[in-house]
């Protein structure tokens, strides 16, 4: 039986397997992809990684994939609040999950590739400068967006058992104006950052590449608060302004 738990892991693990999986094609060393057009291919992938995902898994958990998804659905009262740590922490194990594969699929071309920040950056993300306060406010605009935008085009899909709201979540239906809008903010607004707008999406990935590289590893934790930080913030914005326009 698929639950709400399983298929979040299952969901978020497409969406990187996916996601990553591009990044790792165009970035590491004698893939196909090397040296091809990286932005468009990339966003572009994101946007369907997304939908895969969600389209998959939506009628079990509503497809949240994403810690931002989840806690702006609970704010704006349209997620249980009691099922939030439960998501998160499935989305986080299916982040894991996900770019792990990537590194058995590529792991020849990971061994080719002698720069470490290039096989980082096939896991999680980085600023293209380094300013923190604005690499915060990059992110928690971006996730702003995808949630507030979210919240207009999703509805009701399912029902958990024992749950007495309706879980609202990118269903089949919602699914690929969800990915298109990933895809364009991912065109406009992730330049700065590489718009994570996914806690689990950064910190899933970024805690398998510690664990995977082992000594290699320069994972950057001083800067993976911001990927976390700023996807809430930005969902928490979103989840308080539709409550307060549309109460």
């Amino acid at each position: 039986m698929i639950t709400p738990f399983i298929a979040e892991i299952i969901g978020t693990a497409l969406l990187i397997l996916f996601g990553n999986g591009v990044v790792a094609n165009v970035s590491l060393k004698k893939t196909y992809g090397e040296n091809q057009s990286a932005l468009v291919l990339i966003t572009t992938a994101w946007g369907f990684a997304v939908f895969i995902g969600a389209y998959v898994t939506g009628q079990f958990s509503g497809g949240h994939l994403n810690p931002a998804v989840t806690l702006g659905l609970a704010i704006a009262g349209k997620f249980a609040w009691h099922l939030v740590p439960l998501y998160v922490l499935a989305q986080i194990i299916g982040a894991m999950l996900g770019t792990s594969l990537n590194y058995l699929l590529y792991i020849d071309h990971y061994r080719a590739t002698e720069d470490e920040a290039t096989i980082r950056g096939s896991f999680c993300t980085a600023p293209a400068i380094r300013n923190l306060k604005n690499n915060l406010f990059s992110e928690t605009l971006g996730t702003f967006v995808l949630v507030f935008c979210i919240f207009f085009i999703v509805s009701p899909n399912i029902v958990i058992a024992g749950v007495t709201t309706e879980n609202f979540g990118i269903g089949s239906l919602e699914a690929l104006p969800v990915a298109l809008l990933v895809w364009a903010i991912g065109m406009s607004l992730g330049g700065t950052t590489g718009y994570a707008i996914n806690p689990a999406r950064d910190f899933g990935p970024r805690l398998a590449y510690q664990l995977l590289r082992g000594k290699k590893a320069n994972a950057d934790w001083a800067y993976s608060w911001v990927p976390i930080v700023g996807p809430l913030l930005g969902a928490a914005i979103a989840g308080l302004l539709y409550t307060a326009l549309l109460p």
